[in-house]
């Protein structure tokens, strides 16, 4: 069984991350999400509400699995018995970061193979930071997060 992980904060899910998720997702007998828990920041949503969110914008694909981590992600990777890690990039910046990580987790464990996968062009703008940034400033996030995420990021902002 081929088995991959897309790690990442998912704070919230953007339509982004759901883009990379569909189409890894044909890609692999199954796709885990890993909702990276780091401590050291303070998200929006608390590590339940991102996995709720995740799995109610992927209910319609049926080998995803989503799951919460901390600590290094080849030990997640083990203990899911996956072999490679799905990364989304949006734009050259992106890929700088993303290389030195898929090095560091290539000298971890030399079983792990990380993907990229360029983003669609139209989210190629688009991330986290940037949807609560404007959601903050009560501005229009519709048709860059999904609907129910959309729902809950008013609610955290008191604009719902």
């Amino acid at each position: 069984m081929r088995i991959c992980v897309y790690p990442g904060s998912f704070d919230p899910i953007t339509n982004g991350h759901l883009d990379i998720i569909e189409r890894a997702s044909y890609l692999f007998d199954k796709l885990i999400v890993g909702v990276l828990i780091n401590t050291s920041k303070s998200p929006l949503f608390t590590v339940e509400e991102r996995i709720n969110l995740i799995k109610e914008s992927c209910s319609h694909i049926k080998n995803v699995e989503v799951d919460s981590f901390e600590g290094l992600l080849i030990d997640f990777m083990k203990k899911k018995k996956a072999t490679t890690i799905i990364k989304g990039l949006r734009a050259v910046s992106d890929f700088e970061y993303e290389f030195q990580m898929a090095l560091m987790n290539r000298k971890l464990s030399s079983e792990i193979e990380t993907i990229f996968m360029m983003t669609n062009s139209k989210y190629s703008y688009l991330s986290s930071s940037l949807v609560k940034e404007v959601a903050r400033f009560g501005g229009c996030v519709k048709g860059l997060i999904p609907g129910k995420v959309e729902n809950e990021i008013k609610r955290k902002y008191n604009r719902g």
